[in-house]
């Protein structure tokens, strides 16, 4: 019953800050344009979370261990996968805007990969 409320609680919190951020108005800022790349992302972990809580009230103690570590351990990858991918484009807009490739990658000599 205490991991099915704190998965709900870990639930609402993620959808929270993934709501919080799909909100925000779209700014030039780098930092906020990688916070605003991992909303779908935490939306995603909040499903998850929510999933393993609904199973830990409803279902059998055996079952619903199994299911709420599959479903911790999946939000808790996705988050990483999605922070790692929110990094990697934050670092690459800096290296362009360091570079003086404003204009975007087809004006830059650079590849953009």
């Amino acid at each position: 019953m205490i991991a099915g409320v704190l998965c709900m609680c870990a639930a609402v919190a993620s959808a929270g800050f993934g709501t919080w951020s799909l909100s925000r108005n779209q700014v030039v800022d780098t930092s906020a344009l990688a916070l605003r790349a991992l909303a779908p992302t935490q939306l995603a972990a909040a499903i998850m979370l929510a999933a393993g809580g609904v199973v830990a009230l409803a279902a059998s103690p055996h079952t619903a261990l199994v299911v709420v570590i599959v479903c911790v351990a999946g939000a808790l990858g996705t988050l990483a996968a999605g922070s790692w991918q929110s990094a990697r484009f934050a670092l690459r807009q800096e290296a362009t805007a360091a570079a003086g490739c404003a204009g975007g990658c087809g004006v830059c000599t650079q590849s953009c990969r």
